[in-house]
This record gives C-alpha cells, sequence and structure tokens, in this order.
C-alpha cells in the first residue's frame, strides 16, 4: 500500500508542475514576444518482483515482473513557433519575421537576448527595452558605410544631427528624344546642383535636333551662360548626341562632365546619358540621380528588411545610421530566462552566432509592428483540464489506499 500511495504522492507533485506551467502560459498570453512552454513527464525506477528469463530447450522464456515507482518531470520545453503579428505603426516597434534574437545589453553589461521587439529611445537617444536594456549592432561611419564584420555597439537615433553639405560630382540622364521631331526642336531638363557650401546651383540641359538622328547639347548655368563640355576622357565634346537607325545613343560613348565654374564649387561634374533613347513619340529627358546635398538634420528614420536603420535627413539625404545585429543558437531551447522576456546563454544552447538579419538562418525584421506571445489559450484550457484530472486521479489514488489500510487495521478487531 505504501508504495501506491508514494506513487501517487509523486503523480500530485508532477501534474502541480504541469499546472503551475500552464498558469504562467495563460498569464502571458498577452505578453510581447512570449514563447509558451508544456510539461513532459517520465515514469521513475521499477522494482522488479521476479525477473526474466531466458528460453530454453525444455521451457520457454518468462517476462520480468515490475512494478513502476511512480512518475517524475522529464522536462520543461519552449513553442519557438512565431506569434501573431500586431501592428503599432511606431516606428521603434520592431518584429523578427522567423528564426533569431534582438541582442541586448543588460545591467553591469551582460550581453542578453529576446523576442520582444518593444524598444524607445532614452535621453541619450539610444534604443532601449522597457527595463533599459540597451539594443546593439553596428553603428555607420560618417559617410553611412556599415562594417558588419566588426564589434557591436549600442544603437542609437541621434535626432536633430547635423550633416555638413557635399558639392555634386556625378548625375545622369534618361528619356526618350523624338524621333519624328523636326529640326530645331528642343526639350530641355533643369535640375538643381549643389557646391561645396551646400548653396543650390541651377543647372539646365537643353536638346536640339540639328538633323536627322542628331541633337545638339548644351548645359547652361544660374545665368544662363553656356557651360564648357568635355568627353569621359578630358578631350573637348561638341555637344553632337548622335543615335543609330535602331534607336541607340552612338555618341558620346560613355557619358560628359562639365565646370560647373561657380565659387566653391571644386571640380568637374560626370553626367551619365547611355539611357537616352530616340524613338517616335513624346520628348521627355529626366535627372533622376545625383549626388551632393545641401546642409540638413535628421529628421526621421526608417528599418529595412536586412536591419538596417535609414536615417531620413531634412535635405533629402537618405542615409543609413547603423544595423540592428541579431542572434542564432543551435539550440535555443537551452537559453536560460533572465526575467523581462529575455535570455542569456545556457550550458546547451550552444554560442550567439551573431550577424546580420536575413542571413545564417536568421529572419528578417520589420518595423511598426511587434509579434505577439503564441500561446493558444483552447490548447491552454485543455491542458488544465488534463492537469487538474490527473491531480484528482492521484488524490483518489492516495484515498483508496489509506481505506484498504484501514480494512487492514480492522481486521485484528
Amino acid at each position: 500500500m505504501l508504495r501506491s500511495m508514494f506513487s501517487a504522492i509523486s503523480g500530485l507533485r508532477a501534474h502541480q508542475t504541469k499546472m503551475d506551467v500552464t498558469g504562467n502560459n495563460i498569464a502571458n498570453v498577452n505578453t510581447v514576444g512570449f514563447k509558451s512552454s508544456s510539461t513532459v513527464f517520465q515514469d521513475t525506477l521499477s522494482q522488479i518482483v521476479r525477473a526474466g528469463g531466458a528460453p530454453a530447450e525444455d521451457r520457454g522464456g518468462t517476462n520480468p515482473a515490475q512494478i513502476g515507482l511512480g512518475v517524475k518531470l522529464a522536462a520543461i520545453t519552449t513553442n519557438w513557433t512565431n506569434g501573431a503579428t500586431q501592428s503599432t505603426g511606431r516606428s521603434t516597434d520592431f518584429m523578427i519575421e522567423g528564426d533569431g534574437f534582438f541582442v541586448t545589453r543588460g545591467a553591469g553589461g551582460e550581453q542578453l537576448f529576446t523576442r520582444a521587439g518593444s524598444f524607445d529611445f532614452d535621453a541619450s537617444g539610444r534604443l532601449v527595452t522597457p527595463d533599459g536594456s540597451i539594443l546593439q549592432g553596428w553603428v555607420a561611419d560618417a559617410d553611412g558605410t556599415i562594417n558588419p564584420n566588426g564589434p557591436i555597439q549600442d544603437l542609437s537615433v541621434p535626432y536633430g544631427q547635423i550633416v555638413n553639405p557635399s558639392a555634386t560630382t556625378s548625375g545622369s540622364l534618361e528619356g526618350n528624344l523624338n524621333a519624328a521631331a523636326p529640326v530645331g526642336a528642343f526639350v530641355q531638363t533643369p535640375t538643381k546642383m549643389f557646391d561645396a557650401q551646400g548653396v543650390e546651383q541651377r543647372v539646365t540641359y537643353t536638346f536640339t535636333k540639328t538633323a536627322a538622328n542628331t541633337w545638339s547639347l548644351t548645359v547652361q548655368n544660374n545665368g544662363g551662360a553656356a557651360l564648357a563640355l568635355t568627353n569621359a576622357d578630358g578631350t573637348a565634346f561638341d555637344g553632337t548626341v548622335s543615335f543609330n537607325t535602331a534607336g541607340n545613343m552612338t555618341a558620346p560613348a560613355a557619358g560628359i562632365a562639365f565646370d560647373p565654374a561657380a565659387a566653391g564649387w571644386p571640380g568637374p561634374v560626370a553626367i551619365e546619358l547611355g539611357t537616352i533613347s530616340q524613338f517616335a513619340g513624346s520628348s521627355e529627358v529626366t535627372a533622376p540621380e545625383q549626388d551632393g546635398y545641401a546642409l540638413g538634420s535628421l529628421q526621421s528614420f526608417q528599418l529595412s528588411n536586412d536591419g538596417t536603420i535609414m536615417g531620413v535627413y531634412s535635405n533629402g539625404l537618405r542615409q543609413p545610421l547603423g544595423q540592428l545585429a541579431m542572434a542564432a543558437f543551435n539550440n535555443p531551447s537551452g537559453l536560460e530566462k533572465a526575467g523581462n522576456s529575455s535570455f542569456r546563454v545556457g550550458d546547451n544552447s550552444g554560442v550567439a552566432m551573431i550577424g546580420t538579419a536575413g542571413a545564417g538562418g536568421r529572419g528578417v525584421l520589420s518595423s511598426g509592428a511587434l509579434e505577439m506571445s503564441n500561446v493558444d489559450l483552447s490548447e491552454e484550457f485543455t491542458s488544465l483540464i488534463v492537469a487538474q484530472r490527473g491531480f484528482q486521479a492521484n488524490s483518489r489514488v492516495i484515498t483508496a489506499s489509506d481505506e484498504i489500510l484501514q480494512d487492514l487495521v480492522n481486521l485484528k478487531r
């Protein structure tokens, strides 16, 4: 009788643990980035009442007779499937679509990992979690280049940061010139460039048809004065733009350049013309790309799928500010919970493989959304019923064993 009672006691303890895990899952049904857990039971050692015997020529084999000694908790496993997406519209809310963790620096410099992407700014402009852990990544250089192979550090978005002006040194033209246009027809494309002090300089391109498949290109500055043009190799360019009968440009072969001749604007400006065609139809030439910009300040930022934080400046410049670091593990179930929806490296998790989003098995990122808890309430309520019935059944074993012992004691009367 004592064996049955102690086996039932182990069952009570095991099902109480299952109840604890289920209760924690339900408590975190709305916790951002929470991953539900489940319990796994296994039986304990068994007492052998009769050993088994091997078969012989004159008799068959016998199986061992064993009495189990109860149940024990084998493991508490974590369900790492992605939770539902909740759109928030906040630029500092990030969501991981796939595997991986955000990397943060907690109190005392401890490296932590989390799936909860609800970040905000502190007084220093750093991106932090609600408990103050600092988001980690790679900070861009002054020219916007990022080295994802370097050490990770605190990420920040310096709102109001001033970016110095940059002189225009290159640009491009694209579009179409009407092959059916009469001689003397012209197309003008005005654009703006910047000198080294960030002063806006107006430049106008004019294409004038001079003959079949031939146009003349001139470039004027702010005052309407024509600027000297050169070929890409530095030789003088007479302004003639030629096309073949297929509508493709044949000259100049490698673009042109012009000297802006404005104070504070160093060097020539190289212009690419190769995408201009000549087909019958409307004439429309645009200047879609050019470098150079005026003085500006950081106004906002956007997050790309690979974790790059793209700064948007008041002068129209878009330049990377940094890139979020993400971590992957061979066995994420081996991570140890550190509280505040964070994890730390465990003995069986493997080392953190830190890299960029979308590479090395790490998921991609999206902003303005959060990953919600993956707790399934219908499954958890079913687990509650199973745990409750298991607890009740084991308690009945104790009650029945107690009554049998009472009957045994009453045999003497």
